[in-house]
């Protein structure tokens, strides 16, 4: 994109072209080697009748009760991918994987029907439990596994089930080392036991049905990417200036100096990542809040020095959490 806003030319037919006239599949793409490792580590852990579909769809997910996996379709071209990556956050190998591992967790719910088992709701609780996307976890609690950011396992019994079985299933977690003593351990053998016990069961429901495929999305591209926009908060009553000169306290005339918006971009994805790990909000308000503190940046033409970066970056992040954190309990950036 460019800076006032307007996509690169490159992209300029790709965006007036509907998605289901773009051919995607699955196989041969470059998402599908991911599928295939996902696979490997499901027969690995001795699933070897558990094989859930996958699917190109609008985002990640299982449709509800359905034991098959819908993946982003723009992670299946490469000239989407760049597209993603440029307006919001492109997953990466690392996170691809996370996704996978955890629907997988829900598909091996709704294959097996896991869900309507006594011990099921006794570890993890009431499935039909209402499902709430703004949701308050405790942070650092013992009784949930660690695994997608933002507490994610807290968010529901459903979601607790998944996290547990993506943290169980990932090469190399070491998960009876790292939950000794933990809670979330009474769910992580509950998960070995139960794998052993159905490796070699064929599931009651073997295919689960899609919701939207990619074949039948008829929004263009551009139109997909402004639908899908990350909601505006409000920032307005947000008034960095004096904290980013405070963090970015460079004379223009050091040689050691660079932009420090362009050390804001360069780091942006991992600010977002770490913030949202740890403090449990929301990702749009994360984004568009250091989106804010970059442009604004920008704006005050304020400079890094290249010899204090990690500084930088450290209290950066220390006052984007601490921003956000004042939202999560005040509902404002700044109280009066």
């Amino acid at each position: 994109m460019h800076d006032n806003g307007q996509p690169e030319p490159a992209y300029q037919e790709l965006l007036s072209r509907p998605i289901r006239d773009l051919g995607l599949k699955l196989e041969g793409s470059p998402v599908e080697r991911y599928v295939e490792q996902l696979y490997r580590e499901l027969e690995a852990k001795g699933l070897t009748k558990f094989h859930p579909a996958c699917y190109l769809t609008d985002e990640w997910g299982c449709p509800s009760g359905e034991p098959i996996i819908g993946i982003p379709f723009y992670l299946a071209h490469t000239a989407l991918s760049e597209l993603e990556k440029t307006t919001h956050d492109l997953e990466d190998a690392r996170e691809i994987m996370m996704y996978l591992r955890h629907e997988a967790g829900h598909a091996f719910t709704y294959a097996y029907q896991l869900h309507n088992s006594p011990e099921w709701k006794k570890l993890f609780g009431p499935f039909r439990r209402p499902y709430r996307e703004n949701y308050r976890p405790a942070p650092f609690s013992r009784d949930y596994v660690r695994h997608l950011p933002g507490w994610y396992a807290q968010k529901h019994p459903d979601e607790d089930f998944a996290e547990t079985f993506a943290v169980w299933l990932t090469p190399r977690s070491n998960w009876r080392k790292r939950y000794r003593g933990w809670s979330a351990m009474e769910k992580l053998r509950y998960l070995d036991r139960l794998a052993r016990k159905v490796a070699r069961s064929d599931p009651p429901r073997r295919r689960g049905r899609t919701d939207i495929t990619v074949d039948e999305m008829e929004t263009t591209v551009g139109d997909f990417y402004h639908q899908s926009a990350r909601e505006e908060v409000a920032v307005t009553e947000l008034a960095p200036d004096t904290d980013l000169r405070d963090i970015f306290r460079v004379s223009k005339r050091s040689k050691r100096a660079r932009p420090a918006q362009e050390f804001l971009r360069q780091h942006r994805k991992a600010v977002i990542d770490k913030v949202a790990q740890w403090t449990g909000a929301q990702r749009p308000l994360i984004k568009t809040l250091v989106e804010t503190i970059e442009d604004r940046a920008g704006k005050l033409d304020l400079r890094a020095d290249k010899s204090r970066e990690a500084e930088h970056l450290a209290e950066l992040t220390a006052y984007t959490t601490a921003l956000v954190m004042t939202y999560v309990a005040k509902g404002k950036f700044i109280q009066p």
